[in-house]
């Protein structure tokens, strides 16, 4: 079983009412939430760690989860309030304006570590989760803890303008680096934890050497990038589509890495140790397929296995 372990929250996508004026229209949502739910529409086990809240929209998520047979069994449940991201899109590009001061999904004690199963082969964290505390100390404890015993994959997903400490920040994400065996990084958040003039692949290698066995790096309609072992480097093209709007997309890639890494029997750390530019190649073109699908519909709408047929 793979455990996705960050937020849940409320998408508040842009729509029209019945009289043609604007309106939000409520979707569950969360960048580690919606990997968890494409994972399970892709027939992978999957389970999800998280503060949810018993309130309406709560309810809207754990639905959404168990929709897409994803494991609830280690939600933690709250009386306090879920998180909303109301979205504006421009040109297919999204931007979020969030609502998440004490709510169930950011108020997680690092003390208060959940059990993972035995079964479980993987951790998968990322997003806004690792930025706001007390969730972000939480999230990085839970995988320090089972770094070793699970292969754990993150991808940071940087929103600065959630930052509220840079120092603090960059030190949370240097302790997560160093206990991950996959690293997945937009070129924008690459260029980020590794300012400087540097060429991607030269500050991609930098990252491969604080601890990661695998470094992905996604460039966008430019496709991505696998680093691995001494000086191992595969590129898949992105999948060619009519992009409808880009919410999910980067949650969805790493879904398709994940559940074809989970197919090929390298979720171990070592497998990734001796994984091979096939292996790579593979995961990152099924990571590819999975998200050209999503974005070629309108919001984090993640397609499940029998729509992979054909496409």
């Amino acid at each position: 079983m793979i455990i996705c372990c960050g937020e849940a929250l409320i998408d508040m996508i842009p729509s029209v009412d019945a009289a043609g004026k604007d309106a939000f229209t409520p979707h569950a949502g969360g960048a580690v939430f919606n990997t968890a739910v494409a994972l399970g529409r892709l027939g992978a086990p999957v389970g999800f760690v998280s503060g949810i809240s018993t309130d309406l929209f709560g309810d809207m998520l754990r639905q959404g989860l168990t929709d897409s047979n994803v494991d609830t069994a280690n939600v933690v449940m709250s009386d306090r309030r879920s998180t909303l991201a109301f979205v504006t899109l421009k040109n297919g590009q999204a931007s979020y304006l969030f609502f998440d001061e004490n709510s169930a999904g950011r108020m997680l004690d690092a003390k208060d570590l959940p059990t993972i199963p035995d079964a479980t082969t993987a951790l998968y964290l990322g997003g806004i989760s690792l930025i706001n505390l007390p969730a972000a100390d939480f999230y990085v404890a839970l995988a320090m803890r089972e770094a070793g015993r699970r292969v754990i994959m993150a991808d940071p997903n940087i929103r600065m303008n959630f930052v509220t400490d840079e120092t603090a920040y960059r030190a949370r994400l240097e302790r997560l680096i160093a206990h991950t065996n996959i690293l997945k990084v937009s070129d924008e958040d690459l260029d980020w934890i590794v300012p400087g003039p540097l060429s991607m692949l030269e500050k991609a290698d930098m990252l491969l050497n604080r601890g990661p066995q695998l470094v992905i790096v996604t460039r966008g309609s430019q496709g991505a990038t696998g680093l691995f072992g001494t000086d191992g480097v595969v590129e898949v093209p992105a999948q060619s589509t009519t992009v409808a709007d880009t919410v999910g997309a980067g949650d969805t890639f790493n879904a398709g890495v994940l559940a074809r890494l989970s197919e090929q029997g390298l979720l171990s750390t070592d497998a990734l140790q001796n994984i091979t530019g096939e292996q790579v190649a593979s995961a990152l073109a099924m990571g590819a397929k999975v998200a050209g699908i999503t974005v070629s519909r309108h919001g984090a709408n993640p397609p499940w296995a029998h729509e992979l047929d054909g496409a």
